[in-house]
């Protein structure tokens, strides 16, 4: 590693063993980095000053000169009064806005370590994870701070921005002059992303200020290969590495612009689009099928590019998504662990019901539970490595996410005999039942094609004699009788009979994180205790 730029060194002193580290490659030559890199000045310097960086519904939009601007009074502000210094965890909490985008560039570019999170977290969720990353200073919304402030974080010093007292973030008095960027490590920590897991203690994940733009010059550089005058748009907030990427990294990496909405659901989402053209968009599959049934009378004709992640795309959205639009939407996975998109395809590569192939600047495989190869054709375990890696903060699941140099994310997958990847379940998703492999994605996608599913999720039962059975949950589209006999029936004409769900319950909606991801395991407790066709506890 380098010579570190961070006066506090606790990121640095708490990453994995080295032994720990996964294998990182740099083949692309645009990858190799400089030893001195500060993720923030390279992308505040990437864009035409006088051209749009960041949109809102309201107001005139952010120019790439007034963005360094502000982002470098906030700068003297947080190494001044604040008294932040690099290495520093900073926490970032409030809506997707410029502001909060500023807030996020002016920590990276004092040398900081920013720690964006989500404005849905609760304070247990917001004490763990300033408890597990040693946060003394935030940056928070002012319509956010409520949550935070009653946490009750020992020694948080909170400074609120976008309200109209004296000594707001925003009001606070400071140096107008340029900001020298710190002259920090390509290998200095520029922020921990907690994983949005469903279960279980979050894991912090270190990235580097390299891997900040290694996400730009692999994905969206090589897939995506955005334009200038992109306007990106999308669903995934800023404390989400997918919105992240999407709404802040790859458009100003391209010195395009990207339109940051408070509220970004299927319905605010279309009349965005057609308001401000929006060319790229980010979303989550349920998202995109939400969207189908608004699509009458909204103008989605500017849409050039539509990138699918957080979760599998149903080969069936794909496909609705395409005869309704033309568009061939980009499906992608990528993790929090490894900060963004590794599989995808884009326009002709696109083979719909597979995932794509390895992004450039990447490498993929599958693998069995020993680490070894799997023949084509046949599922393991899903196995990764490239220019960015799995880095937890001081925990010992290190061990499990890496395994002699691989990144194994824990899908199950299978590569095809032309290279492409096929996506089966989580690993921890497969249904078992007597003696049959059932993949629940794939009931999942059977139960998307017929018209009055619009969601669907599927969970293995416990079952004395089977081992375990299969439970669907759907949800369906207003005014339709829920009725699992009629389903059940049209599943038979799908899917092999071990295949079809014993049990198929209906609910309002299914449970899911602040960040999109479908919590299996509240739909297996409630398929364990029962539940009615109603969606009540029986």
């Amino acid at each position: 590693m380098h010579a570190s730029a961070h006066v506090d060194t606790f990121a640095r002193d708490h990453l994995p063993p080295p032994g720990q580290w996964p294998g990182l490659h740099f083949d692309l030559p645009e990858l190799r980095y400089p030893a001195r890199l500060n993720a923030a000045a390279e992308l505040l310097g990437g864009g035409v000053p006088e051209r749009p960086v960041f949109r809102t519904p309201a107001g005139p939009p952010w120019t790439y000169g007034e963005l360094r601007a502000r982002v470098d009074r906030l700068a003297h502000v947080l190494t001044g009064e604040l008294g932040v210094v690099p290495g520093n965890r900073v926490l970032l909490r409030g809506p997707t806005t410029p502001w909060l985008a500023a807030c996020w560039l002016a920590v990276l570019k004092a040398g900081a370590i920013a720690v964006t999170v989500l404005a849905q977290q609760r304070p247990r969720e917001l004490r763990t994870m300033c408890a597990i990353a040693r946060v003394g200073h935030a940056l928070c919304d002012v319509r956010s701070v409520g949550d935070l402030a009653g946490a009750g974080i020992p020694g948080l010093r909170i400074a609120v921005y976008g309200g109209d007292a004296p000594d707001d973030l925003l009001n606070r008095r400071a140096d107008a002059g340029p900001f020298p960027a710190v002259d920090t490590a390509a290998d200095d920590v520029a922020l921990i992303a907690f994983t949005s897991g469903t279960t279980g203690r979050p894991k912090g994940c270190l990235h580097f200020h390299q891997d900040v733009l290694a996400i730009a010059d692999t994905f969206s550089r090589h897939v995506l290969a955005p334009r200038a005058d992109d306007v990106f748009a999308g669903s995934p907030p800023l404390g989400f590495t997918f919105g992240l990427g999407g709404l802040l990294v790859f458009p100003m990496r391209a010195g395009a612009s990207a339109l940051l909405l408070e509220q970004a659901g299927p319905r605010q989402l279309l009349a965005a689009i057609a308001a401000h053209r929006v060319s790229v968009l980010f979303n989550a599959p349920t998202a995109y099928r939400a969207m189908l049934g608004g699509l009458d009378g909204h103008d989605v004709s500017s849409l050039r590019r539509c990138v699918s992640a957080g979760e599998n795309l149903p080969e069936a959205t794909w496909r609705a998504w395409h005869e309704r639009t033309g568009l061939r939407l980009i499906n992608g996975i990528g993790a929090t662990e490894l900060l963004h998109v590794f599989l995808s395809a884009a326009d002709e590569r696109i083979r719909p019901g597979t995932t794509g192939v390895p992004v450039p600047g990447w490498r993929a495989r599958v693998q069995d539970g020993n680490g070894d190869p799997v023949p084509d054709g046949r599922p393991g375990l899903l196995a990764v490595r490239g220019p960015v890696g799995c880095r937890y903060l001081a925990d010992p699941r290190q061990r499990e996410y890496v395994r002699d140099g691989w990144n194994v994310t824990g899908d199950t997958y299978v590569r095809e005999t032309d290279g492409y990847f096929r996506y089966v379940a989580r690993a921890d998703d497969m249904i078992v039942s007597a003696g049959y492999n059932i993949a629940g994605p794939e009931v999942e996608d059977a139960l998307l094609r017929h018209p009055d599913v619009v969601e669907a999720a599927v969970v293995g039962r416990p079952d004395e004699a089977r081992g375990r059975v299969v439970v669907a949950f759907a949800v369906l589209r207003p005014g339709a009788r829920p009725d699992a006999e009629a389903l059940r029936a049209f599943l038979t004409a799908e899917l092999a009979p071990y295949k079809c769900p014993r049990e198929i319950l209906f609910l309002d909606a299914l449970p899911r994180t602040a960040t999109g991801k479908l919590q299996r395991f509240l739909l297996r407790a409630r398929g364990d205790t029962g539940v009615d066709t109603d969606g009540d506890q029986q």
